[in-house]
């Protein structure tokens, strides 16, 4: 049974160490989106709900989290805003907006919470943190490759190797619904029912197209084809012709001569199976998949016609997102850093130099260090000390009477144990020779 002092259910508090984990994600994926060209973008946490609504399909719109009309128009329970839903949408209202004003192609990356009214459980949250990137304005597949590209080198930077490209087509998924003579009403229930794949079996999946109309033989068929391990080579003869698969097969070879040669081997593969469930697919689909890891570390694909829908310009577009949650369950142990609170700790040795010490601290972060001083009143060094490790703390800087008596401040090494004195007047120098050695064992002369 929940506590009183536990966060809404789906949400969660991150203490320290583990927002400096996460911070420090945060900053290689910004740093590897930065080095492929794309800017950042900073949207609002809402929208209004008929910008959200309809985009997604129907079971993804029942996830949106809608917040109720405030004020005089509280008592009527209608909601005209909601959470956002994802960074897609946002970004598309964006275009419409200011489409004129941004340059083209556009590459944008957007970090920040997303909310889902889902069910909570494990590695499933209502309030989670999406990392995305997407190129407007690009018809061209070296867009897509691109994207790819960068988020198999971000995975990669933050120390992951082993996981998989898993590429389809929503042309190929058109087509193969066309070959087997899937109506369009019945189509995005079909491949809604195919994507649950990965999560039911083949005979459970095959039984659901059925109630959704299919013949059983043809359910049957249908599972059969997309589970082959030839299936490129079956759907390349099925598909021939269907009005739009050979379009698609024709994109994921592109895409596939275009990014293969870039990665290890095997990275990257055509997945016949894969649906990605957002209605505004148009285009090349991927996921990131990890053995062990339920659903995917990231995903996404090319939407051309969702800014024309909001009102906006016809642009074409293509990108994806990353899941840091389940990114930083699988990053390795190693690619953690330490969490640190302080660089410098001062003790108070004598309440009477509490002054001194505290000017000290201020002349370390002069320098460029974290510092902060012992706050617990004066007491003995060895209860201060073992607060400055506590505090993760590199290096003491301690000020008792036989330093003030000398006019030097005692640093102390909080790793190697050693200490020097150092002038008074030469702390401020040290300390920033300090800073700019900055690992252990490099010392300032």
């Amino acid at each position: 049974m929940p506590s009183q002092f536990d966060p809404p259910s789906g949400t969660r508090d991150f203490l320290a160490a583990e927002l400096s984990r996460r911070e420090h994600a945060f900053e290689v994926i910004r740093s590897v989106f930065g080095s492929y060209g794309f800017e950042p973008l900073q949207t609002p946490a809402f929208e209004r709900l008929d910008v959200l609504l309809g985009k997604y399909g129907d079971e993804a719109d029942k996830l949106v989290f809608k917040i109720l009309r405030r004020g005089e128009h509280e008592a009527s329970g209608e909601a005209d805003l909601a959470m956002r839903y994802d960074m897609t949408v946002p970004l598309a209202r964006v275009a419409a907006a200011y489409g004129s004003q941004l340059p083209m192609p556009y590459k944008r990356y957007a970090m920040g919470p997303v909310w889902r009214a889902d069910r909570p459980g494990k590695g499933r949250y209502r309030e989670f943190t999406q990392c995305d990137l997407d190129t407007l304005g690009s018809s061209s597949m070296l867009a897509d490759a691109e994207v790819l590209s960068a988020v198999h080198d971000t995975l990669a930077a933050l120390g992951l190797s082993n996981f998989s490209i898993q590429l389809n087509s929503r042309q190929v998924l058109q087509g193969l619904l066309e070959a087997f003579k899937v109506g369009p009403d019945a189509g995005p229930g079909v491949l809604s029912t195919l994507d649950k794949l990965d999560k039911l079996s083949p005979a459970e999946v095959t039984g659901e197209l059925a109630e959704r109309g299919l013949t059983e033989s043809t359910a049957a068929e249908l599972v059969e084809v997309v589970l082959a391990r030839d299936a490129a080579q079956q759907l390349s003869v099925m598909l021939k012709p269907t009005a739009r698969g050979p379009a698609g097969l024709e994109q994921v070879a592109k895409i596939l001569d275009l990014v293969g040669p870039q990665l290890p081997p095997e990275r990257i593969g055509f997945a016949p199976r894969m649906v990605r469930g957002l209605s505004y697919y148009t285009g090349p689909i991927w996921e990131v998949t990890a053995p062990g890891v339920p659903g995917s570390l990231a995903g996404g694909g090319r939407y051309d016609n969702l800014i024309q829908q909001l009102g906006g310009p016809d642009i074409p577009a293509t990108g994806g997102s990353l899941g840091i949650e389940r990114i930083l369950l699988m990053q390795p142990a190693a690619g953690e850093p330490a969490h640190s609170q302080l660089d410098v700790a001062v003790p108070v040795l004598d309440q009477d130099l509490a002054g001194q010490s505290f000017g000290l601290a201020a002349t370390a972060r002069a320098a460029g260090l974290r510092a902060g001083v012992y706050l617990g009143g004066s007491g003995k060094l060895g209860r201060q000390l073992k607060w400055a490790s506590d505090a993760g703390a590199r290096w003491a800087l301690i000020y008792g009477r036989n330093e003030q008596a000398d006019a030097t401040v005692t640093v102390r090494d909080m790793v190697t144990g050693e200490q020097s004195a150092v002038p008074v007047s030469g702390l401020a120098g040290y300390l920033a020779d300090l800073a700019l050695a900055g690992q252990a064992g490099q010392r300032p002369a």
